[in-house]
C-alpha cells in the first residue's frame, strides 16, 4: 500500500510523521524580536534633537520610548521570573517623577540608552531560552490577585506592548522627517512616489469632508 498522499517518506517507504503543534514560545518570541527591532530602527538617521523631541501633546518621542520598552523588558522578562539583570533603572524607583522612564534627560546619551536597550533585549532573549513556556512567575507591580504569570502570557503581554510603541514610533518618526515604513528592507508599503501619497492623503481628506457634511 503507498504513502496517503502529501505525507512524506523516508528511504523504504517508512512515513515520517510531521508534527503540527505550532512552537508558541517560538511564535511569541519571533514577534517580539520583529517589533523590538523596529522600534530601534526608527531612531536610524535622526538627529539627536529629533530623536527626543516630544512631537504629541503627552510628549511621545523617539528616544524615550527606547528607554522605556529598555526598562519593561528587563522588569517582564527579568525579575518576573527571578532572573534581574542587575540595571540600574533610576526612573523607575518609587520616588522617581511620572514618566521618567519615556524621555531622555541631557544627561542620558542616546548611545547609552540604545546600549540599555540591546542589554535588555539580551537578557530578555536569554530568560525566554531558558524557560519552559509554562514556567511560572510574579509580576511585582501588578496587583497580588493576579500577578502570577506563565511565560507564555508574558511574551503576549510584552509582545502587545512593545508592538504599540513600535507603532508610536512609526508616528512620530513621520512627523519628524516623513520617514515612514515597518523596517529595512521590507518596509510593508506601497510602492508608490510621493505624487501618489499627497493625492492619496487628498482623497482621504475630501471623503472625510464628505462624510461629515464639512464644507470644503
Amino acid at each position: 500500500m503507498g504513502t496517503p498522499c502529501g505525507v512524506p517518506s523516508a528511504p523504504g517507504g517508512r512515513v515520517i510523521r510531521m508534527s503540527t503543534q505550532p512552537d508558541l514560545k517560538a511564535d511569541l518570541h519571533r514577534y517580539l524580536r520583529e517589533a523590538r527591532d523596529s522600534l530601534l530602527a526608527k531612531l536610524d538617521g535622526v538627529s539627536e534633537y529629533d530623536a527626543r523631541r516630544p512631537l504629541t501633546p503627552t510628549g511621545t518621542n523617539l528616544l524615550g520610548l527606547v528607554k522605556h520598552v529598555a526598562s519593561v523588558q528587563l522588569g517582564y522578562l527579568g525579575e518576573t521570573f527571578g532572573r534581574p539583570a542587575g540595571e540600574p533603572l533610576p526612573w523607575d524607583d518609587e520616588d522617581a517623577e511620572p514618566n521618567a522612564d519615556m524621555w531622555a534627560t541631557p544627561q542620558e546619551s542616546r548611545e547609552e540608552l540604545v546600549a540599555l536597550f540591546r542589554r535588555s533585549a539580551a537578557h530578555a532573549d536569554a530568560t525566554v531560552d531558558a524557560l519552559p513556556v509554562d514556567a511560572v512567575g510574579r509580576v511585582p507591580w501588578w496587583p497580588e490577585d493576579r500577578n502570577e504569570v506563565t511565560l507564555h502570557r508574558v511574551l503576549v503581554h510584552l509582545t502587545a506592548e512593545v508592538s504599540r510603541h513600535a507603532g508610536h514610533a512609526d508616528i512620530v518618526r513621520e512627523l519628524v522627517d516623513g520617514s515612514v515604513g515597518l523596517r529595512a528592507p521590507n518596509d510593508n508599503l506601497p510602492d508608490v512616489d510621493a505624487a501618489w501619497w499627497s493625492a492619496y492623503r487628498e482623497r482621504l481628506e475630501r471623503a472625510a469632508r464628505e462624510a461629515a457634511g464639512v464644507e470644503a
